[in-house]
Order: structure tokens, then sequence, then C-alpha cells
């Protein structure tokens, strides 16, 4: 069966269409700022999976950034997209989940879809079910639009697609006062931050010729431990930790994420910084009971399999290793994230700076900006209509 298929048919058929999948879809640099000057088409940079759509009458294919196929994890999507599309063309998007609670988007959600079991699969798509969020329009009956520009494809996307209560069409403004409204109110609603496409630019595909401006923020972490990185040398991740509790020390320690992306240098430099600390590590450690239980399933992983296996696999990733080695605590790192999901930061998280001057105590969730929930349907039908 074709996994990628709405209509099940094999992978290998040519569609009728003058662009063959896969395309790899256009991407985007980073910026600090909304660029100034004039000539820009501001979106919505939404938090979902990216998605190119093929449909060549009632043959669909979900294709996401990295050229694999998604339709069978949406199996919800295929009659909307085929009630929402032409019968011939490519249109570039973003599959989302929207917040049952109406609190934006689920993006830990929309994880959970990813998934080998076809019951799991089902269920999912009625309990959580996705959206697609449509952008771009590369090619329409035996027409490629990819040389022309961006002005000229939104009006075709426009005239295209007829959206309905699961595919919708992106909101777009040349008003960069209202872009900077949906930057700085409505990451609440599942914005990841704003897009920004030159008004004549051509569709690239592969390419950085689009600009995104991300949320960015710093938080003061506990550093309760470091893994140890993919090929054994150095420090790989340090993690990260918040108190729940009032400053006092009281409260639970919760872990929030990992700051990564050292260089070799960096990394065989943190570990030598950090093995003093590694001596007596649990006594009194808030994540005492988590490192003895890892050290007890390696112990019986070793004695019934005669080696020591991996523990604590991640659930996107049976292989990964998700031990990590305690550090007494006292460390306080600064690192900057983009977002805040279910109590743990989303996105690349980066180490600023040891913060020497701050008690482990004083790292809790009350420092955090957090963006207000707002419903991602009802910001959908406002910002379309101004």
């Amino acid at each position: 069966m074709d996994e990628s298929s709405g209509s099940g048919a094999p992978a290998d058929v040519a569609f009728d269409l003058p662009i063959q999948p896969p395309v790899k879809p256009m991407l985007a640099k980073l910026a600090r700022k909304i660029p100034d000057g004039d000539g820009w088409i501001f979106e919505p940079k939404w938090d979902g999976f990216r998605c190119v759509v093929f449909r060549d009458g009632d043959r669909l294919e979900l294709v996401s950034r990295n050229l694999k196929p998604l339709g069978r994890y949406f199996p919800e999507l295929t009659q909307p997209l085929l009630d929402a599309l032409p019968s011939r063309c490519i249109i570039d998007g973003e599959i989302v989940v929207a917040d049952v609670a109406g609190n934006g988007l689920d993006f830990d959600g929309l994880l959970q879809r990813i998934h080998p079991a076809k019951s799991r699969i089902d269920r999912l798509a009625a309990e959580t079910p996705a959206a697609f969020v449509a952008f771009d329009i590369l090619a329409c009956d035996n027409q490629s639009f990819l040389d022309r520009p961006m002005t000229e494809r939104r009006a075709l996307l426009i005239d295209a697609l007829a959206p309905n209560s699961v595919v919708h069409l992106t909101p777009a403004t040349t008003d960069r006062s209202i872009a900077n409204v949906w930057f700085a109110r409505f990451e609440g609603a599942g914005l990841d931050g704003i897009i920004a496409k030159p008004a004549d630019g051509t569709y690239e595909p592969g390419n950085r010729a689009l600009v995104k401006v991300k949320h960015q923020r710093t938080a003061l972490c506990a550093v309760p431990g470091y893994r140890v990185h993919k090929d054994g040398n150095g420090v790989g991740s340090l993690l990260l930790g918040l108190f729940d509790g009032v400053g006092d020390g009281s409260g639970d320690l919760h872990s929030v994420g990992v700051a990564a992306a050292f260089s070799v240098a960096r990394r065989a430099e943190l570990l030598a910084e950090l093995e003093p600390r590694t001596h007596d590590a649990l006594v009194d450690h808030p994540w005492r009971g988590w490192a003895v239980a890892q050290n007890e399933q390696r112990a019986a992983a070793s004695t019934k399999s005669g080696s020591v296996s991996t523990q604590g696999g991640s659930r996107w990733n049976a292989g990964k290793d998700l031990s990590f080695v305690p550090l007494t605590m006292g460390l306080v790192a600064e690192v900057t994230f983009g977002q805040r999901e279910g109590g743990r930061f989303r996105h690349g998280v980066l180490f600023v700076r040891w913060r020497p001057d701050i008690v482990p105590a004083q790292c809790r969730y009350d420092q955090l900006d957090v963006a207000a929930p707002v419903d991602f349907h009802e910001f959908i039908a406002a910002a379309s209509t101004g």
C-alpha cells in the first residue's frame, strides 16, 4: 500500500502534472526583526509540519519538508483537501493540530500523530484532528507557477482554493504594522513568528529565499546534569530544570529541555569543567530517583544481555539514549528559547553563559514570558477578514 497517497495509488505512478513529486519546499533564513522597506508580503509562520500537497483527480500525495510521505498519518485531511483543491494542482502549506481547549496549536499533539500503528492513527485522527493551512501554489492543471512572482501566486491561490473547516488560506498582508501585531500578540494562536516573502520573488525549491522572524527569549535554568555526546566524546547537552515553587527551594524541579549545539572543542571543555560536580552528585539531588532508576535498568539489561544497553529511550527514537550524568546542584545557565509548550521549551535552546550570581532555587516558571492563549480558528477568521 502506498502510505503517502489518499487514494492508495502506487507512489511510482507519475502524476498528470507539470511538476512531479517530490519537490523540496522553498525555505527561509532567520532574521531577528521584520525586514524594512517595501516589496514584502508578510504571513504567519505556523507551528506545524511543512507539507506540499500533490493532487491529480482523486489521488493525493502529502510530502514533508524532508521529502517523506505524510498522508497515512493524517487520513482525516483527505476528503477536505479533495473538497478544497482544484482537481490537478500542487499546493504548499502546513499541517497543524489545534488545541482542543482553544489554546492555539498543539505541537505535541501533532508529534503524536506520527505513529506506525493504523489503529492509533485512526483514533488520534478523531481525537486530535489536523488542519491544513495553504500558503502557496506551485502548479495548476498544465501550468507551472514556479517562475511567477509571489503576488501573482497569492492571487492564483486565492482563486484556486475553496477553504472549509479543515483547509484554510493563510492570512497575508503587505502592512508591516499588521505583521508586527501578529508577531507580538498572536503567538498564543500557534504563530511561530512571521514569514516575509519578496513580493516579486519566484518559487525557489530548496533555497532559503524567504525571511523568518521567530520569537526568542532568555531563561535562567538549573543544570542538574548532562548527557554525553552521541559520539561518546564530551558533553552533548546540558539538562535544564525549573522549579514550580516560590523561590525558597520548595517545589519540584521539572525537566524543561536541554541546551545543545556545542562545538567539538566546547564539548571537551565542558566535560572538564563539570567533572568536579560529578562526585557524590546524588546526595540531595532532586532527580535522584530518576538517576537511580536508570542505573538499575542499565545493570539489569547488562546482566540479561551480557552487555550494557541504551537506557531511557526516546518515544521518537527508540535507540536514543536519554540517560544522564547527575551533577551536584548549584549551576545555573542562561539560555535562549523560542517557545514553551506543555511545560517544556520548544525548538533550539542555546546556551548563553553561566550565571554564578543566581542560585537554582531562583530558577522558576514564573520568570517566563508566556503568550496568552488564542484560539487558532478565531485567529484565522479574524486575520483573514482584516
